[in-house]
């Protein structure tokens, strides 16, 4: 059985030649937060150090997993502090030095123990609000109660 947990141990240590072993050649990534899909070891092994250049300390905790056929779906909680330059399809954020922490769910399709598809939803704007980047989005959402008008959000 396919070890979801070791893949991002991997990961989050940068043994990429044990990281890349576990994957089908022609694996297929897509990033929905950033709207990036690739094929391929190679292209997926570019996506992943982009991430890990701009945070060298980026783990992955597992929060629940759930198997089905070839089939894993697992909530995370990625944390790591932005000490690199952050490159996207959005630019580049120069590195603020704040810790962030968001949760995502991933889906990954494995076959003869190989990674052949991996799709990642984790929450950009929390990210983003941890970072200092789009700090609106770290406000609270405020729950109205009858008759009372809610507090003005800050900018």
């Amino acid at each position: 059985m396919y070890d979801l947990k070791k893949h991002l141990a991997e990961f989050a240590a940068s043994k990429w030649n044990e990281w890349k072993a576990s994957l089908a050649d022609d694996v297929i990534y897509e990033e929905i937060a950033t709207h990036t899909r690739v094929k391929g070891a190679d292209e997926y092994l570019k996506i992943v150090q982009r991430w890990k250049r701009a945070f060298p300390d980026l783990k992955a905790t597992v929060l629940n997993t759930f198997t089905a056929g070839d089939k894993i779906f697992a909530e995370v909680e990625w944390e790591g502090t932005q000490t690199g330059p952050l490159d996207g399809p959005f630019g580049t954020i120069a590195p603020t030095n704040k810790r962030g922490l968001t949760k995502a769910a991933l889906f990954a399709t494995v076959k003869n123990d190989k990674l052949v598809e991996f799709h990642q939803y984790f929450d950009m704007m929390t990210l983003l609000a941890n970072l200092g980047i789009a700090p609106f989005a770290a406000a609270p959402a405020q729950v109205a109660k009858p008759g009372v008008a809610p507090a003005p959000r800050r900018p």
